[in-house]
């Protein structure tokens, strides 16, 4: 070893040394020794430090690389657990009783019953094929090119989902469930532009495949990562473009296709009882809190500022279209307001996670005023019998609202800087024009394929003598 011919060599200096010196001087021959001494302590020090200090090893390298404490593992956490499931049951609650009640109190009383059954049957409906194959669609991850267009067959029947497995900080099966309201409810809106007119057996069918073959492929291009629009920027937190223009859109093209009611335009067709839209209407409002604020998907900062811009909306919505209406017929009416707010809820919707207070005050004004010239006017210039408004509420409420998230998306609430306005309007209006096509191209394919086979339109006399007791042989007396 090196270090020891180095200690040989110094050892023997230090003898020639000591021999040269030791006849002329013992004092200097003394001190010389001492150096020698602590020079060969020196040297064998280091030695026994060097021969003592552990050799690394490749081995070595490996085991302590395997030893060193893995990346943690996400875990799902209690508090936002808890908030989903209560947003989940908020979300439902919409649909089961909230937009039951607001539909049926708005048609004539032979057709109560059979309009609250749209929305239940649309809960059964959507939810088993949401089950099927609807959430592997949507959120599957898909393969290729096709994968940003739609996802894949991987969770048939919810299969390969383990118990434990996470969706952020919450389990992936309460995901499942949590969108499944979503598809739920966005079937019920558009049933509210054919009502009082369709078979209940016809509408069930149309349901399940309209979830599969319209809601699907939409929600997979603005929710899953490999999504087109989601990949392009596209911002639409709660369903702006997913629920809202995609349900009325259909809405309007199936009232189309099945025309205009009996005696419309000719017979009062006026609500027959609207303390049931109110009581809708209200349950409406308050489940909204878990459709905008639970698309956090936690229980931060985040959720709480989409549940302020929620209300927001909706009170001043409310406003702006009881002031439309005062404005224009002199008096506010219940169904105005109740309308007004729903119409703010609808255009903030896109836009919770990413507005602030003030951007909320302004959607809301002009989402209240917009609908209402929709649902007053253009209804009528478009010569469609929408019963219940779908298409002026939703369609045109989630064009206003997905157009203004890009004016008012802002930092503050976003954590990061946002798009230029221009820039980010030509995103989101390529999202609107992408889900107003493909909803109204397939929508009428379905529509058509279900009436000329087995009949979506009720006969004459069905309808006449009313949905209640012609499809479900019962009757509000």
């Amino acid at each position: 070893m090196y270090l020891s011919l180095s200690k040989a060599a110094v050892l023997s200096a230090a003898l020639l040394i000591g021999t040269a010196y030791a006849e002329t001087e013992v004092a200097a021959s003394t001190e010389v020794a001492a150096v020698v001494s602590e020079a060969a302590d020196a040297v064998e020090t280091m030695e026994m430090a060097v021969d003592a200090a552990p050799v690394s090893t490749e081995a070595e390298a490996v085991a302590e690389a395997e030893a060193a404490p893995a990346e943690a593992a996400p875990v799902a956490d209690s508090g936002d657990t808890a908030w989903i499931i209560v947003a989940t049951a908020l979300v439902l609650l919409m649909t089961l009783p909230g937009l039951a009640l607001f539909y049926a109190g708005m048609v004539r009383r032979k057709n109560v019953l059979g309009t609250l059954m749209h929305s239940f049957g649309a809960a059964a409906a959507a939810s088993i094929a949401w089950v099927v194959l609807g959430y592997s669609l949507a959120f599957g991850e898909g393969s290729g090119a096709m994968g940003a267009f739609i996802g894949d067959f991987k969770h048939i029947l919810l299969a390969n989902i383990d118990i434990n497995a996470l969706s952020g900080t919450i389990p992936v099966s309460l995901f499942v469930l949590f969108q499944m309201t979503f598809a739920i409810i966005t079937v019920a809106i558009l049933s509210g532009s054919f009502a009082e007119r369709v078979k209940f057996s016809s509408f069930m069918l149309f349901s399940a495949l309209w979830v599969l073959v319209v809601y699907s492929p939409i929600t997979h291009w603005v929710w899953q990562a490999n999504g087109w629009l989601f990949k392009a920027g596209a911002l639409d937190f709660a369903g702006g473009t997913v629920v809202h223009i995609n349900a009325g859109v259909a809405g309007l093209v199936a009232a189309y296709i099945l025309g205009k009611r009996i005696g419309y335009g000719k017979e009062s067709m006026a609500p027959h009882n609207l303390v049931l839209t109110l009581i809708g209407g209200a349950l409406l409002w308050v489940g909204w809190f878990g459709f905008n604020a639970g698309s956090a998907l936690t229980a931060g900062s985040r959720a709480s500022m989409a549940m302020l811009v929620t209300h927001i909306a909706a009170a001043v919505a409310a406003c702006s279209w009881m002031a439309c209406e005062w404005a224009t017929r002199g008096k506010s009416s219940l169904l105005g307001g109740v309308s007004g707010a729903i119409a703010g809820l609808v255009v903030i919707t896109p836009a919770a996670g990413f507005v602030d207070p003030t951007g909320a005050l302004i959607m809301g004004a002009i989402g209240g005023a917009v609908c209402f010239v929709a649902v007053m006017y253009c209804k009528k210039l478009l010569r469609v019998d929408d019963s219940l408004d779908a298409f002026g509420l939703h369609a045109v409420g989630g064009i206003v609202g997905a157009l203004l998230t890009a004016v008012f998306v802002t930092k503050a609430v976003t954590g990061t800087d946002p798009l230029p306005v221009m820039q980010q309007l030509w995103i989101q209006t390529e999202g609107i024009l992408a889900t107003i096509a493909y909803s109204a191209v397939m929508t009428a394919v379905l529509v058509l394929a279900i009436d000329k086979t087995i009949g979506l339109r009720l006969s004459q006399d069905d309808e006449r003598e009313g949905m209640d007791l012609s499809q479900h042989g019962e009757k509000v007396e």
